[in-house]
């Protein structure tokens, strides 16, 4: 077949479906995988990658990884979940990525761990920057600044695609806001980021103009604009069967 009778390649950008990306590539051992659908283990995040047209199997292949009366996740689709699934939030997002960001560490910031897991629960209760699970610290390094003992701001690594690293969990107790810890822990976790030779991004709801003018600032460009939206998974008894089943 000649040039001019074939298909132009698709162009595939790893930002295109972060999740999927994510999942099949650095983060493939937090997956797992039913049918056609891949989640990370719900106790390390709430994002699941479904096909761009899911079908009943679909759906019922990801209530078992998300599990019953759980939530989940989407990003880049506007898919209807089927009956007996409840929709949670839909959110028009911003995906932002490096431009010119002068990525530089924090002498204040500590590397978080383990043990204080405990405390980033506590923070992110207060301060609700999104999703955060018990296992949500493995995927990255966070960083988190103290004063008196107490944790009070914090930021880290989430969604790992081939040559990305997200940055999320960016959050700051009420009571510390306006000293500028929150955009000094973006650039110190960007900082590290870089060094890996890899590039920082950062997604935010599309109406949080305080940080998406703050993202703006530190050096990030618009890339594109996102929806995300959370789902819950129904009861058992409430979960249709699959065509056929």
């Amino acid at each position: 077949m000649s040039a001019a009778g074939r298909s132009a390649p698709t162009s595939y950008h790893p930002l295109d479906n972060p999740v999927l990306a994510a999942l099949t590539g650095p983060h493939a051992h937090f997956a797992e995988r039913r049918g056609r659908v891949l989640g990370y283990r719900p106790e390390v995040s709430t994002w699941l990658a479904l096909p761009e047209e899911p079908d009943a199997h679909d759906w019922a292949d990801a209530a078992p990884l998300v599990g019953a009366g759980g939530t989940a996740t989407l990003a880049g689709t506007r898919v209807v979940p089927p009956d007996g699934w409840e929709i949670t939030f839909e959110v028009d997002g911003v995906q932002l990525v490096d431009e010119s960001v002068d990525a530089v560490h924090y002498e204040e910031a500590v590397v978080l761990g383990g043990a204080d897991v405990p405390e980033m629960l506590d923070l992110v209760e207060r301060t609700r920057p999104g999703p955060f699970r018990p296992r949500t610290i493995e995927l990255g390094t966070y960083l988190g600044v103290r004063r008196d003992g107490e944790l009070v701001a914090m930021a880290g690594e989430r969604m790992h695609p081939p040559g990305w690293t997200e940055i999320s969990a960016v959050c700051t107790a009420p009571e510390y806001r306006g000293q500028g810890l929150g955009g000094r822990l973006i650039l110190a976790v960007a900082a590290g980021i870089k060094e890996r030779g890899e590039v920082p991004f950062i997604q935010a709801a599309g109406d949080n103009e305080n940080a998406v003018r703050l993202y703006e600032a530190l050096g990030f460009r618009l890339r594109r604009r996102i929806p995300f939206l959370g789902v819950r998974v129904p009861q058992p008894s409430r979960v249709p069967a699959t065509a056929g089943g």
